[in-house]
C-alpha cells in the first residue's frame, strides 16, 4: 500500500499522464481526475531538462494547482510489457514521511529571509514570499526568466551575477555583501547573501540557491559608529575654529547630508565673553558649509540661511531646547521657515522642490552653547530619524569640545600676543648712535606665542644698548616672564653696567624667580640673552651672551661674519661667568641680532641656514625695513615653528669735530681756566646760549672730582642730539644726591646740576667713575 507521502505518476511514451497517486495530489494539488490524460508538460512550471527521463534522475519544477512552482528531485523507472517493449515511465518523488513535505514548503514560503533558486543558466526556478516582496512582482512573473532581465539596472547588479556564475562554475558556496536599492523601491538596502550549489543524486550542479538577509539596520549602525570614530580622528586636527567647523561639514557631506552648515556665535570667533541672546531671534555667523551639488536647492539653502534665525525655525528651536531637532517637510515651523526663505531667494527653494528633511543640533561644550550645525537631505531618500538625532548629538558634543578648545587657544594666543606687543619697545627713538629696524614674528604653531623680545636702550655718552632675548616655553607665562626680564634689563642698563656684569645680575634674577615664591609659574623658566653696547665715539661694540646665538656683522665693504662671542650659560643655570667681547667697527657697519627661531629648524642644517642669513644680509636693499623683510623671506621656512625676533642696527660715528676733551691737573686753580676753555668751545660750536649753564655745571663737576675724587681727572664735551658733559676721575666712589641743610657750607653741587640739566648720572669705568649730564640743544 502506498504511503501518503510518496508521490508517483505514470507517463506513457507519448508524455501523457496515465497514473496519479495520492501523494502526487498532496504535492501538486491536482486530483487524479485532473491529471490523468493530460500531457505531463502541462503540469510543469518550466521546461524539463532534455535528458530528464533518460538520465532516470533529476530535478523537475512542478506547477502547483495554486500557481506556485515546486522544485522536486525525481526518479524515472522505465516500464515494459510482456514482450519487453517500453510502454512508459513510473516517476516517483519521495518527500519523506509524515507531514514533513508540507511543513518544509510552508517554512520555505513563509521565511522572513529572501530565498530564491536559479537554474545553471541563472533563470528563476523558485522564490518565496519575501523574495517576491523584494522584487515587487509575483513569483509567476519571474519563473523561467533570466535574473538580468528582471532588474532595471543590470550594471548595478553585475556583482550579483558574477557570484551566481562563480557558484555555477566552481560548485562552491560563496558569501556576498552588497548595498543597493531594492527593485521594488528606491531605498538603499544592505544585504548579506549566501549562495550555494544545488546538486542532483549524481552530484552534478543543477541549480543555485540563495538566501538574502536584509542587514540594513546593522549596516547603518556600523555607519553611525564609523561616523563617530571618524569624528574623533578627523575633526579637531587643528586649533582653528573655522577649520574645525569645515572638518565637521566634510564629515557630514555627502555620507550623512546633502547639505550641511555650521553657524557660530560671533563671540566664539573673538575674545569676547558670551553675550545674552534675545528671546525672539538668535544671531549667528556662518563659518562653514558644504553641498553635494552646486545649484538648487542645496546651494540656495546656504544663501537663504541668514545670520538671524527666527525663533520658530528648527535651528533656533535646537539652540533653545539644547538638543537635536528633526524636522520633516510637514513640520509647520520647518515649512514656514522654508517659505520665508523662498520669498528672499529668486526662484524659490521650498520643500516642495525636494528639501524633505532637516536635522539641527546645538554645539555645546562645558555647559556653553557655541552655535548650531544643520544637515539637510534632498537626494537621499531616507528622512532623518531619532537614531540620527542621537548620533548627531554625540558627534556635536565631540566637535563642540574641539571648537571650544580652539576658541580658548585663540583667546590665550590673542592675550599672549597683546601682552607681548605691549611689552616690546615701540619707536626705538632717543638715540643717534645707530639706525635700527626690527621685526617680531609670532609662531603659528600650536605651541602658542613664545617669549622672544628685543630692545634698544639709549645710554649715557651717546652710547646705545642693543638687546635680544628668548624665554623658554610658550603662552602667557612666557610672555609675562619676558616682560620681567625686559624691565630688569632696562633697569640694569640705567645703572650703566658693562655687558658681562649686567648678565650676571640678570642671571641672579632668573635664579631667584625660579626658586622663590611663584616658582611653579617659572619652574622650567630658562632664557637666553645677548646684550651689546655700541659707543659711537670709539666705534667699539662690546657684547656678552647668555646662551644666545652670536650676531652677524656686515662691514661697509660687504663682508659678513659671525661675531666670535664667548657664549655663557643660559640665564638661570648659574655657576659659570659671562665674558665680554669687544669689536671696533667702521662707520656704517650692520649688526644683526636675532633669536634662534630664525636659524634653528629640524629639517634644515644650521650651517646652511647661517649661510642663507649672511647672503640675505649682504643683499642690496633700499632701507633697513626692506632688509628686515628680505631676511625673513630668504631665511625662514613657509611655516616657522617658533617665534622670531630680528633687530638690525647700522652704526654711526661721532667725528672729532663734535668731541672736546681736557685732561685736568688735580688743582682747584684749574677750574677757572677750564670754564674759559669750555666757553670758547661752545662758541665755536655755535652753542653760546648754553654757555652759562654749561660753565656752571662744569665748574661744579670738576671741583667735586678734584676735591673728592682721585687723578686722573678728565672733562669731555660731546655735541650730539644733546650737549653731554662728562667728568671722569680715578675714584670708584659714586656721589649721592642729597638736600643740604641751612647751615651746611657744601653739598649743593649735584643738586644744582640735577636742576640745571635734563638728565644726569654716573657710571663705573675700568679706572674709576664718570659723572655725566645732558642739556637740550637750542632750537
Amino acid at each position: 500500500m502506498e504511503h501518503a507521502s510518496a508521490a508517483a505518476a505514470i507517463v506513457d511514451t507519448r508524455g501523457t499522464v496515465t497514473g496519479w497517486s495520492e501523494g502526487a495530489r498532496q504535492l501538486t494539488g491536482h486530483s487524479a481526475a485532473e491529471a490523468v490524460g493530460r500531457p505531463a508538460r502541462d503540469l510543469l512550471a518550466g521546461p524539463p531538462p532534455p535528458d530528464a527521463l533518460t538520465a532516470l534522475a533529476g530535478t523537475l519544477l512542478l506547477r502547483h494547482r495554486d500557481g506556485t512552482a515546486v522544485p522536486l528531485p525525481v526518479r524515472a523507472c522505465p516500464l515494459q510489457d510482456a514482450e519487453g517493449t517500453l510502454t512508459g515511465y513510473a516517476i516517483t518523488a519521495d518527500t519523506g514521511a509524515g507531514p514533513g513535505p508540507a511543513l518544509a514548503e510552508q517554512a520555505f514560503q513563509q521565511a522572513s529571509m529572501s530565498f530564491s533558486v536559479f537554474d545553471v543558466q541563472h533563470r528563476y526556478l523558485r522564490l518565496n514570499d519575501a523574495a517576491c516582496r523584494v522584487m515587487g512582482v509575483p513569483e509567476a512573473d519571474l519563473l523561467g526568466r533570466y535574473f538580468s532581465d528582471t532588474v532595471d539596472d543590470a550594471e548595478d547588479n553585475e556583482g550579483f551575477l558574477d557570484h551566481l556564475r562563480q557558484v555555477t562554475e566552481t560548485g562552491l558556496p560563496v558569501h556576498y555583501e552588497s548595498y543597493t536599492g531594492e527593485p521594488s523601491g528606491n531605498r538603499e538596502h544592505a544585504w548579506n547573501i549566501e549562495m550555494w550549489p544545488v546538486r542532483d543524486r549524481s552530484g552534478e550542479v543543477t541549480g543555485v540557491a540563495l538566501a538574502a538577509f536584509d542587514s540594513s539596520e546593522q549596516y547603518r549602525a556600523r555607519e553611525r559608529l564609523a561616523v563617530l570614530n571618524e569624528a574623533a580622528s578627523s575633526v579637531g586636527t587643528t586649533l582653528d575654529v573655522v577649520r574645525t567647523a569645515e572638518e565637521l561639514v566634510e564629515l557630514l557631506v555627502p555620507r550623512y547630508a546633502d547639505f550641511a552648515s555650521v553657524d557660530l556665535f560671533e563671540w566664539v570667533l573673538g575674545a569676547e565673553e558670551p553675550p545674552t541672546a534675545t528671546a525672539d531671534e538668535i544671531t549667528l555667523r556662518r563659518v562653514a558649509h558644504g553641498s553635494v551639488t552646486e545649484g538648487t536647492p542645496e546651494a540656495l539653502v546656504e544663501l537663504g540661511a541668514s545670520d538671524v534665525y527666527p525663533e520658530f525655525s528648527p535651528p533656533a528651536r535646537a539652540l533653545r531646547q539644547g538638543r537635536a531637532v528633526v524636522s520633516q517637510a510637514d513640520d509647520p515651523g520647518f515649512a514656514r521657515w522654508i517659505d520665508e526663505l523662498d520669498a528672499r531667494v529668486p526662484g524659490g527653494i521650498g520643500h516642495r522642490d525636494g528639501v524633505h528633511t532637516l536635522l539641527a543640533v546645538p554645539l555645546r561644550a562645558r555647559g556653553t552653547t557655541l552655535g548650531v550645525a544643520v544637515g539637510v537631505r534632498v537626494a537621499q531618500p531616507d528622512d532623518y530619524a531619532e537614531v540620527d538625532a542621537v548620533l548627531a548629538e554625540e558627534v556635536a558634543s565631540r566637535v563642540a569640545v574641539c571648537i571650544d578648545n580652539a576658541r580658548r587657544f585663540a583667546r590665550e594666543r590673542h592675550t599672549a600676543l597683546a601682552l607681548q606687543n605691549s611689552l616690546l619697545p615701540r619707536g626705538l627713538t632717543g638715540q643717534a648712535a645707530v639706525d635700527v629696524a626690527h621685526r617680531y614674528l609670532p609662531s603659528g604653531s600650536l605651541a602658542g606665542i613664545g617669549g622672544d623680545w628685543f630692545d634698544v636702550i639709549p645710554l649715557s655718552g651717546s652710547r646705545v644698548a642693543l638687546v635680544v632675548g628668548d624665554v623658554v616655553g610658550h603662552g602667557i607665562t612666557s610672555s609675562a616672564t619676558m616682560g620681567r626680564l625686559c624691565t630688569a634689563v632696562r633697569t640694569l642698563a640705567d645703572v650703566d653696567l658693562p655687558p658681562d656684569e649686567l648678565l650676571t645680575h640678570l642671571d641672579d634674577l632668573v635664579t631667584h624667580l625660579a626658586s622663590g615664591e611663584g616658582a611653579d609659574d617659572v619652574a622650567e623658566l630658562g632664557a637666553t640673552c645677548l646684550y651689546a653696547v655700541y659707543d659711537p665715539v670709539s666705534r667699539r661694540l662690546t657684547l656678552a651672551s647668555a646662551g644666545h646665538p652670536a650676531p652677524v656683522v656686515v662691514r661697509p665693504d660687504g663682508s659678513a661674519q659671525m661675531v666670535p662671542v664667548t657664549a655663557g650659560p643660559p640665564l638661570g643655570v648659574g655657576g659659570l661667568p659671562f665674558e665680554a667681547t669687544e669689536w671696533e667697527l667702521p662707520e656704517g657697519s650692520l649688526v644683526a641680532l636675532y633669536t634662534d627661531g630664525l636659524i634653528e629648524d629640524r629639517d634644515r642644517d644650521v650651517d646652511d641656514v647661517l649661510g642663507a642669513l649672511r647672503r640675505a644680509l649682504t643683499a642690496p636693499a633700499d632701507s633697513l625695513d626692506d632688509l628686515c623683510d628680505a631676511v625673513l623671506k630668504g631665511v625662514l621656512p613657509d611655516e616657522p615653528g617658533d617665534d622670531v625676533a630680528l633687530l638690525l642696527a647700522r652704526t654711526r660715528a661721532l667725528g672729532a669735530d663734535r668731541i672736546a676733551t681736557w685732561d685736568i691737573a688735580p688743582d682747584p686753580a684749574q677750574v677757572a681756566a677750564i670754564r674759559t676753555s669750555v666757553g670758547e668751545q661752545l662758541l665755536s660750536w655755535g652753542l653760546e646760549e648754553t654757555a652759562f649753564v654749561t660753565e656752571l655745571v662744569v665748574s661744579e663737576l670738576v671741583t667735586n672730582a678734584i676735591r673728592y675724587g682721585a687723578p686722573p681727572v678728565q672733562l669731555r664735551l660731546i655735541r650730539d642730539r644733546t650737549l653731554i658733559c662728562e667728568v671722569s676721575d680715578g675714584s670708584s666712589t659714586s656721589p649721592h644726591l642729597r638736600r643740604a641743610h641751612a647751615f651746611d657750607e657744601g653739598g649743593r653741587g649735584l643738586l644744582l646740576v640735577a636742576q640745571l640739566t635734563q638728565r644726569w648720572g654716573s657710571r663705573q669705568t675700568g679706572s674709576g667713575k664718570t659723572i655725566w649730564c645732558e642739556q637740550p640743544l637750542p632750537d
